[in-house]
């Protein structure tokens, strides 16, 4: 192999090049053999045609920003000298619309799941006790507590553990507003999870998010596998805690009866994820997350992407492979209430990215989001969806709106009814959640190595040994059926999952 610095033009029509490697002065880049004119990090990109100030700036053969200035060939491309600037795209809907090639019903993978009353599939089996409102969140953390580290679930090993849900909010809000229909709407696809056992909700009485309106709303009666608790009522914390703990000790029994069984890939629903995306995202572990998500969808499974402003700029891609008008409307729509939002805020779709993003050699947001939009893969998108909706019967690749912070955007995915998440990263994000595994790939060989505690799967080789996107997607389905399956992830086994769960705050706090 070649001791020289590797280097990629993913598209005859770019004008810029990805350092594989770190370029000095003088490296070549081979498709064009220009020399680089000064150092360029690995990941970052390199002029390799003269581009005048104001002209697009081109990767994967889309405009990834403009020039703020004369690039000459061999120059560092990136914040001092490409910049972010709105320009129309063409949404197309459905020209790249096709039918998708589905694997037959006998012969699809399989996994082994737990199968629910209501007939949906869990790749877990906790008890989820939610606050509806801040002011609980002390009780159900001790509650949760006295049960984990008790002993008593000892005698209970078909169940993964006690989850206490917290969040910041509840109270404060406009009862008609977005931010409290995103909550109802999160508070409700976790009841109803089918990684839980059993929920326990548990409020202080005078909050705005009243279970009792809630359940009205949603139409959800107490049984066995739902049971809620009023701090109010109960006589205080200490009380609600023991009753809390006493009602979980009743439940413990019969939901440690779940066992799991062999079950379909069809009930599998994969939330795809990307945070701390560097240059190499869009290259390696993102395409091949978009591959095992065709895989998925050709088994009958679903794949949700989300996170809306990390796609801002890659939008018109996703139209296009809108099933219908009406989908990519939809997705449309979305986009231009989040221009509305940063604006109403005094911000640009450009603060993303991030300053760990730029390191990694990211410029604009443009740029990222044609790396994060490649998770999606190739199928149909067959539904945009609000933040939290339930996807009910919604099969194949779907699109949920969501901010790009991931503990935020994942919460809404999996209280739409993802049971897996699948989460890619450059820099090394550290994260994991509960109730579903959370799955890291990592773009790059030389971050894997320095992490390989947090990472499950290393995408590097896609770069570093010419592996096909096709056979590291192949891998990455392979592996999510066996964490769907009761395998442990990375992030499992180091006990992540307990403090991401984060509803999506909107509006103003009254």
């Amino acid at each position: 192999m070649s001791n020289e610095p590797r280097t990629i033009r993913l598209d005859p029509a770019d004008n810029v090049s990805v350092a594989l490697d770190a370029l000095a002065v003088g490296d070549k880049e081979h498709s064009a053999g220009v020399a680089a004119v000064s150092s360029i990090p690995a990941g970052h990109k390199m002029a390799v045609e003269s581009i005048a100030k104001g002209d697009a700036v081109r990767k994967f053969n889309q405009i990834i920003g403009f020039a703020s200035n004369v690039i000459t060939p061999g120059q560092h491309v990136h914040t001092q000298n490409c910049v972010f600037e709105p320009f129309e795209r063409d949404y197309q809907f459905g020209v790249d619309a096709k039918n998708t090639d589905y694997v037959a019903t006998d012969q699809q993978a399989t996994f082994q799941g737990f199968c629910r009353a209501n007939g949906r599939i869990g790749t877990r089996n906790y008890i989820g006790i939610l606050s509806s409102v801040n002011c609980s969140a002390t009780v159900i953390k001790q509650m949760a507590d006295r049960l984990n580290y008790s002993g008593v679930l000892d005698q209970y090993p078909n169940i993964d553990g006690v989850v206490a849900f917290a969040h910041g909010s509840g109270c404060g809000m406009d009862m008609n507003g977005e931010g409290f229909g995103n909550l109802q709407r999160v508070m409700h696809g976790f009841a109803g999870h089918p990684n839980f056992a059993a929920v326990v909700m548990v409020g202080l009485g005078c909050e705005v998010f009243q279970i009792s309106m809630f359940k009205e709303a949603f139409g959800l009666e107490e049984g066995k596998n739902f049971v809620t608790l009023v701090m109010q009522e109960m006589g205080g914390s200490r009380k609600t805690i023991e009753e809390g703990v006493r009602r979980i000790e009743e439940i413990l029994p019969t939901a440690n009866e779940a066992t799991r069984e062999t079950v379909p890939a069809s009930e599998l629903t994969v939330a795809l994820q990307c945070g701390g995306s560097d240059g190499y995202s869009g290259i390696t572990a993102n395409p091949a997350m978009g591959a095992a998500a065709d895989l998925l969808v050709r088994h009958g499974g679903s794949a949700i992407l989300a996170e809306t402003p990390e796609i801002y700029g890659a939008e018109h891609l996703l139209t296009r492979r809108a099933a219908s008008r009406e989908v990519g409307e939809k997705l449309v729509e979305r986009i231009k209430w989040w221009e509305n939002y940063t604006a109403m805020h005094g911000g640009v779709m450009d603060n993303n990215p991030s300053p760990g993003n730029k390191a990694g050699g990211l410029t604009t947001i443009l740029e990222k989001s044609l790396g994060a939009a490649a998770k999606g893969g190739t199928t149909n998108l067959n539904g945009v969806f609000r933040y939290a909706e339930p996807i009910g019967a919604s099969k194949g690749f779907l699109f949920m709106d969501s901010p790009g912070y991931d503990p935020c955007s994942i919460t809404g995915e999996v209280a739409s009814g993802a049971n897996l998440v699948c989460f890619s990263t450059g820099r090394g994000s550290a994260f994991g959640f509960k109730p579903a595994p959370s799955i890291k790939l990592a773009t790059n060989t030389a971050m894997y190595d320095k992490l390989e505690e947090d990472m499950d799967i290393n995408c590097g080789p896609v770069v570093d040994e010419g592996r096909s996107i096709e056979a590291m997607g192949m891998e990455i389905f392979d592996f999510w059926l066996q964490v769907a399956s009761g395998k442990p992830s990375k992030s499992e086994a180091l006990g992540y999952g307990d403090h991401e769960f984060v509803p999506w705050q909107v509006g103003t706090v009254m």
